[in-house]
């Protein structure tokens, strides 16, 4: 799959995440087979009003590479000048379209935006007349079952010159719950042009293959599934190319690794306790190792607590 000049290895994507995807974990992610990776969403007018948070999310490393930083909003004029202050900070400009968060979407922005087609052809438009990387976005299939029109605006953003299309087959209305509806995603395959990224319900090696075959989709975005398991990227890759699945790697392995990019990186501690939980979840004596490293006051002590453990 290419998108604009870039080249993506391998048909499994880091789904962006508010509060996840980070530096640090977009990094290890990367490192375990990842072929493109996804910041967290920044609101287009916090960046432009060099907001110091949000500044510091646009942080990207070369390690990552080919690496999309995300935007969410609805001012194009601010919308215009986040793009241009991110030229040199990334490889893709991804819009999003498809937040379910009630935050996002009372401000008009994120999945609501579905009920506004031109809106968004708009928006896409604007972003590509003053962007000197490629454009993608993401969406859902529509607000609510009832009003399923993912297909026509792909055909719209596809024409207002975005270069992939990253499709989660759920409604606003389901948020994350219900099944992702897979039937649409291939529809919007079949409709454009430009390379498709299906989202929704990849939990492992099967479901990625099983996305593919059913959708034909160029990629398989993962989000949830990856959360405490950035390995899984290597799993998924293997079992395409092999049909074969590779053991599990250690999972407080795979934190220490995050730790020692977090460290790197100087990250908020805040986040690296929300990362305890993600990491843990399903090992052995996880939920005793938890309730220890919740307590911890820096990283110091919660690399003692893994080393006891």
């Amino acid at each position: 799959m290419k998108i604009g000049k870039h080249k993506i290895n391998n048909p499994t994507c880091l789904a962006p995440m508010s509060g996840i995807t980070n530096i640090a974990f977009r990094v290890l992610c990367k490192k375990y087979g990842a072929g493109l990776v996804y910041s967290e969403f920044v609101h287009a007018t916090a960046l432009t009003r060099k907001n110091e948070y949000a500044i510091k999310m646009m942080k990207t490393d070369d390690a990552e590479t080919p690496v999309a930083i995300q935007l969410f909003g609805t001012n194009i004029k601010d919308i215009q000048k986040a793009v241009k202050l991110l030229h040199d900070k990334c490889d893709i400009i991804d819009f999003n379209f498809g937040c379910p968060s009630h935050k996002v979407t009372c401000t008009g922005a994120g999945a609501t935006l579905m009920n506004n087609p031109d809106k968004i052809k708009e928006i896409v438009k604007a972003i590509v007349s003053v962007s000197d990387v490629p454009v993608t976005v993401k969406m859902r299939t529509g607000i609510d079952d009832k009003h399923i029109n993912v297909v026509d605006i792909a055909k719209k953003v596809e024409k207002a010159g975005a270069s992939a299309i990253a499709v989660h087959g759920r409604t606003l209305a389901q948020g994350y719950g219900g099944s992702a509806d897979w039937n649409i995603i291939k529809k919007v395959k079949d409709a454009v042009s430009i390379p498709v990224i299906g989202n929704g319900d990849v939990v492992d090696e099967e479901s990625a293959k099983r996305m593919i075959d059913c959708t034909g989709v160029d990629a398989v975005m993962i989000g949830r599934a990856a959360m405490g398991n950035p390995f899984i990227f290597s799993q998924v890759n293997y079992y395409l190319k092999t049909g074969k699945k590779l053991e599990q790697k250690n999972n407080i392995e795979l934190f220490y690794e995050y730790l020692d990019l977090w460290e790197k990186f100087e990250l908020k501690f805040s986040n690296l306790k929300m990362h305890v939980g993600y990491f843990t979840k399903g090992i052995v004596g996880g939920a005793k190792l938890r309730r220890r490293l919740v307590e911890c006051k820096d990283v110091g002590e919660i690399k003692a607590v893994l080393l006891d453990y």
